[in-house]
């Protein structure tokens, strides 16, 4: 997937700053690509985590600073490119339950703005990044795309509207858009809110007992690697435009399951308090996802090449070397 086909492509990346976003931006600018990396326009001049990058990686990036909340900005970031892949977004769940409002600003609205200089511009794909919580507690399993869309967070509810925006041009304009509906990615860059940072810093920490919420909820955890080849997949296929694709293992995990598999992989064994804090309001908890990517598969021959566990070590292995950057005693939201 990183062969000639990428080579001098001109890309728009939104959201290279972020864990998903810096993975993908890497593999593109390793395949030849000229990416145009937009970041989130900050006082610091931070990159975020572009900033880890290789220098000569670095170099070869064009970094775009701004705000996705800014259609001229988006615009202007969007000239001469052929291929977009929107990734920026707001993705915390539990402060979408304090700041409902910065979720439509940016998940809505900035992808209100991506699409429109879309259109205008006449790129030639738009990958839009959904993700499985809008689909809600899995009615059944495993779930395909035809499963109901039942967003139980604010957050949820947001993407499940940009996906139907992205859809609307596609279906109103003929854009050229691919909605890419990732179950739970993982990996090293991973912001320490998600569950499975969470779980490997505190346990690296050396505390004998970690703070979680709901034990019993399970996911379908796939490494980042294999997102990223995804990305890479959809966006060289053809008959995608209008179309919604999963992306995970078909496997799923309690948070339990979680913590016994990160102590058999670190040695380390903890007990698990549960704090009240830490689990969702009753009727916003999804208690399962678990996908089924049959579509991809038939359509890009896509299946996970890294599994739960290979993943999970290279992750262990990732934060364990990076541990200064992360507050293991903090919950984040």
């Amino acid at each position: 997937m990183n062969g000639p086909y990428w080579k001098n492509k001109k890309i728009l990346i939104t959201g290279a700053d972020g864990f998903i976003g810096s993975h993908l931006t890497q593999r593109l600018v390793n395949a030849g690509a000229q990416v145009r990396a937009f970041v989130y326009y900050n006082s610091f001049s931070s990159w975020g985590w572009l900033e880890t990058l290789a220098k000569e990686e670095q170099e070869r990036l064009d970094v775009f600073m701004g705000d996705v909340r800014d259609p001229n900005g988006v615009e202007t970031a969007m000239k001469d490119v052929a291929i977009v892949f929107h990734l920026a977004a707001l993705i915390g769940i539990p402060y979408s339950y304090h700041s409902p409002d910065s979720y439509v600003d940016t998940n809505i609205q900035g992808t209100l703005n991506i699409l429109q200089a879309a259109r205008k511009l006449k790129a030639k794909k738009v990958l839009h990044t959904s993700t499985s919580e809008v689909y809600g507690t899995a009615q059944y399993v495993p779930m395909d795309e035809r499963h109901p869309i039942v967003p139980q967070s604010p957050y949820a509810a947001t993407k499940a509207a940009a996906d139907d925006l992205a859809l609307s041009f596609y279906r109103s304009f003929d854009l050229p858009v691919t909605v890419v509906r990732p179950f739970n990615t993982f990996g090293p860059r991973q912001s320490a809110r998600a569950i499975i940072p969470t779980i490997i810093t505190q346990i690296q920490s050396g505390t004998k007992t970690i703070q979680l919420g709901n034990l019993a909820a399970t996911r379908d955890f796939n490494y980042v690697v294999n997102l990223v080849d995804a990305f890479l997949a959809l966006a060289q296929a053809t008959k995608t435009d209008g179309e919604v694709f999963n992306v995970g293992t078909g496997d799923d995990i309690s948070v339990r399951g979680l913590v016994d598999l990160v102590s058999k992989i670190t040695g380390k064994k903890v007990r698990i308090a549960q704090e009240k804090k830490r689990f969702r309001p009753q009727k916003s908890e999804v208690e399962r996802l678990q996908c089924r990517a049959a579509k991809i598969k038939k359509v890009c021959g896509w299946t996970p090449r890294v599994s739960l566990e290979e993943g999970l070590e290279l992750t262990c292995r990732w934060f364990q070397d990076n541990a200064h950057r992360y507050k293991a005693e903090i919950y984040h939201v």
